[in-house]
């Protein structure tokens, strides 16, 4: 398991590896020489970070999935507990797939494609996402867990805490308890 976890994190790293555009935040720190530094720059001096892909919902009597969109990533996934609150509409993407989520009373259909007047959906209680999204956050906090764990293992001293803050902030959770460096 080690080895996925620190392919994820540095899948995160690496979605966050990006240089500003000339004139914009010149006020994040030069891009470190040494390679770890220099890859792990953006995750750890960018103000809104990235994660890419979000939560995915499958319908194992259809077998139908609804899939994140371009436009929302796992830092986003609070942004589902609107629809536990209230009605409304959640967009998650735009052409060529435009996934929707729309809340209609006590219940909730994810639009696979909007676009489509034959897209399929699926269709859940409200009951039943607040428990998806309470199960998301548990897995969440347990792959923070285990990150943090992860960055203890194999980050030197003065990356592991920043990381570690880093996670937390994309996945949108508290920062685990870090022991002092060593």
């Amino acid at each position: 398991m080690p080895t996925e976890v620190g392919t994820a994190v540095m899948r995160i790293a690496g979605c966050n590896d990006i240089d500003p555009e000339d004139g914009t935040d010149n006020d994040r720190p030069p891009r470190p020489a040494d390679p770890l530094g220099s890859f792990l720059h953006g995750l750890l001096t960018f103000d809104t970070l990235f994660a890419a892909g979000g939560l995915r919902v499958t319908d194992d009597s259809t077998g139908t999935t609804f899939l994140p969109g371009c436009c929302d990533g796992l830092e986003d996934w609070r942004t589902w507990h609107q629809l536990v609150d209230k009605d409304g509409v959640l967009w998650f993407g735009h052409d060529p797939v435009s996934p929707v989520a729309e809340r209609f009373g006590g219940t909730v259909r994810l639009t696979v494609d909007a676009e489509q007047s034959d897209s399929p959906v699926i269709e859940l209680s409200v009951t039943e996402l607040r428990r998806l999204l309470a199960d998301a956050e548990r897995d969440l906090a347990g792959f923070l867990t285990l990150a943090t764990d992860w960055t203890h293992r194999h980050l030197p001293p003065g990356h592991r805490a920043p990381v570690t803050a880093a996670l937390a902030r994309v996945l949108d959770l508290p920062g685990p308890v870090v022991p002092p460096e060593q």
